[in-house]
């Protein structure tokens, strides 16, 4: 009897062990930037130079990969508002070119800009999901990106839901 409570609680540990969600979705508050999102795993931080069609700005990561799936927020702040268009528009460029995509669905409501891009890296088919917008002199990008074959349309819209500017 004590061998079969034992196997039975062996087999209940690894039933939940097994059921452990792939995504640990936790709220992320930029020290950077005033916004916030839920990431599906802990995301890593860094800030570097970047040029975005000729302006010059300091952007700052913050990412997440679960299974080659990419969940990213980039944020970096223009000289003027007046540039804020030009480089919210020029992060997008950069991003659908990074994986010599095409743009097979887009949307624009105001200072917001919302792509579906395909295209290949590696020799891998690839989906990229984008959000681009400014505020002030912020310009964000909310981007999912990974493989065509593991990208899960229900945890790319709990992340870009997630995101709101403080």
């Amino acid at each position: 009897m004590k061998k079969l409570s034992l196997l039975a609680a062996l087999l209940a540990a690894t039933a939940i062990s097994a059921c452990s969600p792939k995504f640990d979705w936790r709220d992320f508050r930029s020290n950077d930037a005033p916004y916030a999102v839920l990431f599906p795993g802990k995301p890593a931080t860094h800030t570097r130079s970047v040029n975005l069609d000729g302006l010059d700005v300091k952007m700052t990561m913050a990412a997440a990969e679960i299974d080659g799936t990419l969940f990213a927020v980039g944020s970096a702040e223009v000289a003027d508002a007046s540039q804020a268009p030009q480089a919210a528009a020029a992060m997008k460029t950069a991003m659908v070119r990074n994986i010599g995509a095409t743009i097979i669905k887009e949307s624009a409501n105001g200072n917001v800009k919302e792509i579906e891009a395909k295209g290949m890296r590696n020799g891998t088919p690839m989906l990229l999901s984008g959000r681009f917008l400014f505020k002030d002199k912020r310009v964000y990008q909310v981007v999912v990106l990974g493989s065509e074959k593991h990208f899960e349309k229900e945890a790319v819209e709990t992340f870009m839901s997630s995101f709101k500017l403080n």
